[in-house]
């Protein structure tokens, strides 16, 4: 079901900041929070609680990522829910995890709660996990793609609540690629934990609606039922669109990551890097033999990347970010990265930067400074966006001819694509019209069998009380 809100002109809220929506539904309730980094909320009145102020770090040990923001879990102890336990998803409660590292459950120091990890032995929350647990409350941000973990992970905390009979509360957040529905349908063979449901690579869905759509479809390993609610965001429009004020996961920094990530995750099932062990982590292609761009960036292992691909060697690459962006994202989130290696590459990022053609005097006045590093930020847009078949096939094309093998992992690529067929359709040459063809059909039945469950319309709001 949807918390349903009258239109208005109001700012975007989150579901999690919709606290008498939900906040209500606690009340005497023993509650499990799934979250991670991104569950964030702005400060609605001044706070209760004595250890929390404004750009502090939480009573849980994250630190909010600007002021006026505080965590849920602060948000919810403040006033007095009873939360009792935190699940966390891949890249752990804080989101400072590699891809695909085993997080472990443990205790958060500061408020002496069990952390449950579903990113480690288990995935799916266990009954000794949810043992004592009246509701259960998600509030992870996504990025919109069928491959990004989290819609696994929210699918298995639906079920396991189900079978518990316990309340779920989705508390819905945006959809940074909500304009695009693309890609094949997954098909039952290519089932994994990147790829659980028969929707396309681009699904065009918030949370949320997924949720609505999991249970609606009977998708479900369980024929129990608990009650499922979803907070939708105040006042947004499939139209609409959003910057996320945190990183989501490591290797996604910033808005132009995750505009590229759709196409660029493909290059995990290749030779092909994406930037993992870099300053610009989906943000760029390299190889270190394929002359894939002109840029030279090395490989270590760092923060985000403990053993990234091509690690200790120097890609030739090809930057598809709008570096200035990119550069202030690094300046600004990753200084502590900084050492010789890196201070160098981006340097060289810079000085490349300088002989690129800046706006028109039509469009800005050149002597300031500050408003043509706006309009470059505004204006130069990677032309990559959505999912990209071009950019697959003409990397393909340009590895081919070294001898070197493009796809190193073709199982983990058919498991991104949720089938086979677009491996197959590079290899036998098709172009980009021809591979796109193959799935229009299935796009068609996605998008009518989804209409049911959607939240947001083009135009209509939806309104926090």
């Amino acid at each position: 079901m949807g918390i349903s809100f009258n239109a208005s002109a109001e700012a975007l809220k989150v579901g999690a900041e919709q606290f008498d929506a939900y906040v209500p539904l606690l009340t005497d309730k023993r509650v499990a929070l799934v979250v991670n980094q991104s569950a964030l909320v702005s400060y609605p009145e001044p706070l209760n609680s004595l250890d929390a102020t404004p750009n502090s770090a939480d009573s849980h040990g994250v630190s909010s990522s600007s002021s006026g923001t505080q965590h849920l879990l602060d948000a919810l102890l403040n006033r007095n829910i009873n939360v009792v336990s935190i699940m966390s998803p891949e890249h752990g409660f804080r989101g400072d995890k590699d891809a695909g590292e085993k997080v472990d459950s443990n205790t958060d120091i500061q408020t002496g709660l069990p952390i449950h990890s579903l990113y480690g032995t288990t995935k799916k929350p266990t009954a000794a996990m949810l043992e004592n647990i009246d509701t259960v409350v998600f509030d992870i941000q996504d990025v919109g793609v069928r491959f990004y973990t989290y819609l696994s992970t929210l699918h298995y905390v639906i079920e396991a609540a189900f079978e518990q009979g316990i309340d779920v509360i989705v508390l819905d957040r945006p959809n940074p690629n909500i304009a695009y529905v693309d890609g094949p349908i997954l098909t039952p063979p290519f089932t994994s934990f990147i790829g659980m449901h028969p929707i396309p690579v681009l699904h065009g869905m918030t949370l949320g609606e997924l949720a609505n759509m999991i249970v609606g479809e009977g998708w479900l390993g369980t024929d129990k039922r608990a009650k499922l609610t979803i907070v939708p965001v105040a006042n947004y429009t499939r139209t609409t669109s959003y910057s996320l004020p945190t990183a989501p996961s490591p290797n996604l920094p910033n808005d132009s990551a995750i505009r590229l990530y759709p196409t660029l995750c493909f290059f995990e099932g290749t030779s092909v890097s994406i930037g993992r062990g870099t300053d610009l982590p989906f943000q760029l292609i390299g190889h270190p033999i394929a002359k894939l761009g002109s840029s030279r960036i090395e490989v270590n292992a760092n923060r985000g990347a403990s053993n990234p691909k091509h690690k200790d060697r120097t890609l030739f690459a090809k930057i598809l970010a709008p570096e200035p962006n990119v550069l202030d994202s690094y300046d600004t989130e990753f200084s502590h990265l900084k050492n010789t290696k890196t201070e160098k590459q981006i340097s060289t990022l810079k000085a490349e930067k300088s002989a690129s053609p800046k706006p028109s005097s039509k469009e800005l006045k050149t002597d300031d400074k500050y408003a043509e590093k706006a309009a470059l930020k505004n204006t130069k847009l990677s032309s990559i966006s959505g999912l990209h078949i071009q950019t697959l096939l003409d990397t393909f094309n340009m590895v081919k001819p070294t001898g070197e093998p493009f796809f190193t992992r073709p199982h983990f690529f058919d498991k991104l694509a949720g089938s086979s067929s677009l491996r197959e359709s590079i290899l036998a040459g098709k172009n980009a019209d021809e591979i796109h063809a193959t799935w229009q059909a299935g796009l068609v039945n996605f998008k009518a069998q989804r209409e049911p469950y959607l939240l947001y319309s083009e135009h209509t709001l939806h309104d926090s009380k």
